[in-house]
């Protein structure tokens, strides 16, 4: 068996009377793509913020690397690499400024391998970062994410609202290159179809419970119809009966 990176042993958490994550349990191997999909609004960045040790768990348990992140959050967070929807960079800095701030926060940062990162992802090392587009901000929060080898890549939304040509950057080239140098990445998103194209194990997530988790191709194969495998999209819809972007407008609705 692979080592285990992160092991959450039944999660609960509430925001007052609402339940965002209700005995949620997983683990996460070392060296796989390991997908967490749901809507927005089912609980996915909630599990990612207990990881992080930005929340306590108020019962059950969370492990990374064997160590609670709440409790020891220095053994942890050196070796996590994190990027999400928001990706709240200086807008003042310039983009070498921001890569030679970043540099000093992390030991095991690499020059060379940043450097590299720039190049191919075409960031102008002169350029502001309030002037960068969307994508080029992605891409400049990546780098920084991936510069130092953080052992586990957490990206929580990393290409909502991104063009496809981002994305593309995001999934293929960097997401299975992590995985193939045996680190680890749990991508958190409600665009099924990307997470499909990379993970290695999926787990679904609707209203802060699991209501599947296993290999990719397990899942594919136990939903067989004859000789076709349905969509990722459409094995959601008959775990939940709803799409991901339904769901979204249902919990939007909820919350208004």
């Amino acid at each position: 068996m692979r080592e285990s990176v992160v092991t959450v042993s039944e999660l609960t958490r509430r925001f007052g009377a609402r339940t965002a994550l209700a005995s949620v349990s997983l683990s996460i191997s070392r060296g796989v793509v390991y997908g967490l999909v749901g809507a927005n609004g089912a609980g996915k960045t909630t599990l990612i913020k207990h990881i992080l040790g930005l929340l306590r768990a108020e019962s059950g348990s969370v492990r990374v690397f064997g160590h609670d992140p709440v409790a020891d959050p220095v053994a942890v967070l050196s070796r996590i690499g994190y990027l999400s929807e928001e990706n709240d960079l200086p807008g003042w800095m310039r983009v070498d400024e921001l890569i030679r701030y970043s540099r000093a926060f992390y030991p095991a940062w690499d020059d060379a391998y940043a450097e590299e990162l720039r190049q191919k992802f075409a960031l102008d090392a002169a350029a502001k970062i309030k002037t960068l587009s969307k994508g080029q901000r992605a891409r400049a929060g990546l780098l920084i994410a991936l510069a130092y080898r953080p052992e586990l890549l957490v990206l929580d939304e990393p290409s909502s609202g991104l063009d496809p040509i981002v994305r593309r950057d995001i999934l293929g080239a960097v997401i299975r290159t992590i995985a193939d140098e045996g680190r680890t990445v749990l991508f958190s998103s409600h665009l099924l179809d990307e997470v499909e194209e990379v993970a290695d194990h999926v787990t679904m997530i609707n209203a802060g419970k699991i209501v599947l988790s296993a290999p990719l191709r397990v899942i594919r194969d136990s939903h067989r119809v004859g000789g076709r495998v349905p969509s990722l999209n459409e094995i959601f819809v008959a775990r939940v009966g709803m799409t991901t972007a339904t769901a979204d407008s249902s919990s939007l609705r909820a919350s208004e």
